[in-house]
């Protein structure tokens, strides 16, 4: 019998839904010996896009012999594994567990524009534990935090997510929509999220050398930076060892509207670049981000 997609949909949440929160649960050392297990499997067993990562770091990297790129290709699938789950682990996690793992540098940039009643904008990439890391920002930031996320096609899964990043006081726009809820909220103090490494249509894209390869950048977050002319402040969140985080704020740019065209979009990706190739294994290489190729 064929059942509709939606209830195909229904029922791979339900029977996913327990086994997400048991893994939630399970202590930090239980959770990491489960994530070495699962990369076995995936490295081993069943490749997961390995051809993909492959070509990716050797054409990021052309001046690394074979065993550096094997050595950054074995702890990217290390890193995979405990990403994915550290990022179950956010269904659960509370303020204090959180502060066990990560710490921060100075945000006195922020406060000082909170104080100021001036919004921001946060730019930030796939680098680090980004989605445990925005759980705690969220608690230690004074403006109220919104991300930008790309809404799922299962609608369950959609709002599994959408609790998952809003239980420790974050708030979303859907991609589509961040501009209007951005100006709808204006006279509110926020920071607002962007994950600037994704790939956007190439006819639509800044193109650029990233990573010694022609990409294609979204140029929405500097169109809307530019637009509202909100100071931008770059984030990361560099592991230091297995499990501990540190965040990192950087004011890149306190007046976009100053800067020429394009010139944002350039400095937000360069300085994703240099941490990226300072901390390559950690770094989602899975994804396929050179697909297009520069018209």
């Amino acid at each position: 019998m064929h059942l509709p997609a939606e209830t195909m949909n229904a029922i791979i949440y339900y029977l996913a839904l327990p086994f997400l929160y048991l893994i939630s649960y399970l202590p930090f050392k239980l959770l990491y010996l489960l994530s070495d297990g699962f990369y076995v499997l995936v490295y081993t067993v069943f490749a997961y896009r390995k051809k993909i990562v492959t070509e990716n770091l050797k054409q990021s990297f052309p001046d690394k012999s074979s065993a550096e790129l094997e050595h950054i290709r074995r702890g990217f699938y290390h890193y995979l594994c405990d990403l994915a789950l550290e990022t179950i682990k956010t269904l659960s996690i509370s303020p204090a567990a959180l502060k066990k793992h990560f710490s921060h540098d100075d945000i006195s940039v922020l406060e000082n524009y909170f104080n100021e009643n001036q919004s921001v904008i946060i730019i930030m990439g796939h680098l680090g534990s980004w989605e445990l890391g925005g759980a705690y920002f969220s608690q230690i930031l004074v403006h109220q935090v919104y991300a930008i996320y790309h809404p799922m096609a299962n609608r369950h899964f959609d709002r599994f997510f959408c609790r998952m990043r809003t239980r420790s006081g974050a708030r979303l726009y859907p991609m589509k929509d961040a501009f209007k809820g951005m100006i709808r909220n204006r006279n509110e103090v926020t920071a607002t999220v962007f994950i600037a490494d994704q790939t956007p249509a190439p006819e639509n894209a800044h193109w650029m050398t990233f990573m010694n390869q022609d990409t294609p950048v979204f140029k929405g977050t500097e169109v809307i930076a530019r637009k509202l002319d909100y100071p931008v402040i770059y984030v990361s969140a560099i592991r230091e060892k297995r499990g501990q985080y540190k965040i990192h704020f950087e004011l890149l740019v306190e007046h976009p509207q100053r800067l020429t065209k394009n010139e944002l979009t350039e400095v937000h990706t360069k300085r994703l670049q240099q941490d990226i190739i300072d901390h390559p294994e950690t770094w989602l290489w899975s994804h396929r981000r050179w697909k297009h190729k520069k018209p």
